[in-house]
């Protein structure tokens, strides 16, 4: 009976948070500074899809509002709830997995990588395309799982990849490829603004291409941890514990950290460095409602999308026409969080 209930309840928090969702995807998809009323930017949307276009006449809509609504806030909108819903649905596993509430999605060295490897892509100039994907992307995407494969190779020990080790070794990595980065900074000074810019995280300007690119093996990574939420809630009660209960932990550990890394380094590629998403909803979450991972995962990914959607609302509207990079209003919200983390672990 309580079993029932307690999945009643869950099912019922997943449905809430999908309608608020929703609800948000709408509703920031009017706000911009282009002013669109709400029934136009309905019309537009529905318009677009197959079999019912048939039943709707935008032809009182003028080209300019239909191109922005479709072709650049909707797209917008919606990689920003991937991007979200990615980084804090990591977060969330890789604190289960590291038993710390600090560890975010770059703490293994993912987010120097993907630097790194955008930095190169800027300063040679290359122009080339894969799967839609532009060269920073691609060059971010194997600079962040080079970084990882690194880590996870220095941290490994025989069989097992200690948790302490790992962090360690992602810290010192994650370092020293931020340090290279610096370096090729000061040697290739005119090309200072767009690393900076890329490291500050942005959505601006992406369109469907890279949305499309991305949406399918993102859903099947989140789908993937997903599976292992009874795992890590069995780790809560200590390695051992687990292992003595049939988890096979190093190997639990290792598929979330590969899932996790891929997942991470797929949006990341698109969107640059998005600090504190991946940090601070995973905590609000559990405080809201416990550390169940089985409602924890796809509650923190569903709040981190409505998260990164209100942030980059916030970025592309707060001093228009001018747009802030949403790493930096992450940062605003996640920095005073994150003391407040600090002050309670006093206490």
């Amino acid at each position: 009976m309580k079993k029932d209930i307690s999945k009643t309840r869950y099912s019922l928090i997943i449905v809430i948070l999908i309608l608020i969702l929703t609800f948000a995807i709408a509703f920031f998809s009017v706000i911009g500074t282009a002013n669109i009323g709400v029934i136009d930017t309905f019309r537009i949307v529905i318009s677009k899809i197959p079999i019912i276009e048939r039943c709707i006449d935008i032809s009182d809509i003028s080209k300019s509002h239909e191109t922005i609504i479709w072709s650049i806030r909707l797209p917008r909108v919606l990689l920003g709830a991937l991007v979200g819903a990615s980084l804090s649905m990591t977060g969330a596993a890789f604190q289960g997995i590291f038993k710390n509430p600090m560890a975010d999605p770059y703490v293994i060295g993912i987010s120097s990588g993907a630097a790194l490897g955008a930095s190169i892509a800027i300063i040679l100039g290359i122009n080339i395309s894969f799967m839609n994907l532009s060269t920073i992307s691609i060059f971010a995407f194997i600079g962040a799982l080079s970084a990882v494969f690194t880590v996870y190779n220095i941290a490994r020990i025989k069989n097992k990849v200690p948790v302490t080790t790992l962090l360690l070794a992602g810290i010192a990595i994650g370092q020293f490829l931020t340090a290279i980065m610096s370096f090729l900074m000061v040697i290739y000074s005119k090309d200072m603004a767009k690393i900076i810019y890329w490291t500050m995280g942005s959505l601006a300007g992406k369109g469907w291409t890279p949305l499309i690119s991305i949406t399918i093996p993102v859903v099947i990574s989140m789908t993937g941890i997903g599976f292992f939420a009874r795992d890590l809630n069995i780790m809560l009660i200590g390695e051992e514990s687990a292992q003595s209960l049939g988890i096979d932990v190093e190997r639990t550990k290792v598929y979330i950290l590969i899932l996790g890394s891929f997942l991470v380094s797929m949006v990341v590629s698109v969107s640059g460095i998005i600090g504190f998403v991946g940090l601070i909803i995973p905590h609000i979450v559990r405080i809201v409602l416990g550390p169940d991972n089985r409602i924890l995962l796809p509650s923190s990914a569903l709040v981190g999308a409505i998260f990164m959607i209100f942030a980059d609302t916030i970025a592309r509207t707060i001093i228009s026409p001018v747009e802030i990079p949403v790493g930096i209003i992450t940062a605003l919200f996640g920095g005073p969080f994150f003391l407040y983390l600090l002050r309670k672990s006093k206490k």
